[in-house]
């Protein structure tokens, strides 16, 4: 069932979704070569408790961290650690969620660390470009595969594949509500989208083919061919008005 939130429920929801996002762009001021991903998680935990949130991550299905990391062909849920340090020309996918006054807030960005190759530049303007064009499509009367779809398609158009195994999804009380939300699909198929209704659309994106493995560690996965992928992730609500996104600042 598709939960669809009052307006009082959605302004909760916008709180969380940009304290994540701030922290995201704090987070995002601490990435150079020489730093460890552990470094960013205790900066996180750090701020967290200053911001007086709860991590939605640490915890959950025993998931060890407040922050997915995942480094260049690492395509989501990286746990942060002192065995890798980042260097130049490295992309850094970052994923964070919180609990404040039990709602949540998700999002993620990639992020360059120092200069990097124009291949992989436009791999995440490319993702980027497909989020927003996906968030159009958060709109009375669209159905979800229109979302989908346009994530796919734009992502195909540009020569790239889009993960099939991880999915948005809806977003409220719990990090992970109904309906998922395939990165692919068909326009014109799925629910219809009506008043209410808060998803966090999220498009990982690979440079090479579609195919992911799950490490040993039964989290982090990583691309079949060990090409890059870039990941992000916007909360938005369906409104009378349009799509209004809750974790832009």
């Amino acid at each position: 069932m598709i939960i669809c939130k009052s307006s009082a429920e959605i302004e909760k929801l916008r709180r969380s979704g940009r304290m994540v996002r701030q922290v995201l762009g704090e987070i995002r001021e601490q990435v150079r070569p020489g730093v460890t991903t552990l470094d960013l998680e205790k900066f996180v935990v750090k701020r967290l408790k200053e911001l007086g949130a709860v991590p939605a991550f640490k915890g959950y299905r025993g998931y060890p961290c407040c922050l997915c990391a995942s480094v260049n062909d690492e395509v989501i849920h990286g746990i942060p650690s002192d065995r890798y340090t980042l260097k130049e020309g490295d992309i850094l996918s970052l994923d964070m969620g919180v609990v404040l006054d039990g709602y949540y807030g998700d999002s993620a960005i990639t992020v360059p660390v120092g200069t990097i190759s124009e291949a992989a530049q436009r791999l995440l303007t490319v993702t980027e470009k497909s989020l927003d064009l996906a968030l159009e499509k958060a709109r009375l009367g669209n159905r979800l595969g229109d979302i989908s779809a346009t994530v796919q398609q734009y992502a195909e158009k540009n020569g790239y594949s889009v993960v099939r195994e991880f999915v948005g999804h809806g977003i409220g009380k719990a990090m992970h509500e109904e309906p998922q939300i395939p990165n692919f699909g068909h326009a014109g198929h799925g629910p219809l989208l009506k008043e209410g209704m808060v998803f966090a659309v999220e498009p990982m994106v690979n440079a090479g083919g579609a195919a992911v493995l799950v490490l040993d560690d039964n989290w982090t996965a990583v691309t079949a061919d060990g090409k890059l992928s870039a990941h992000f992730e916007h909360m938005v609500a369906v409104t009378k008005n349009g799509p209004d996104v809750l974790t832009r600042i």
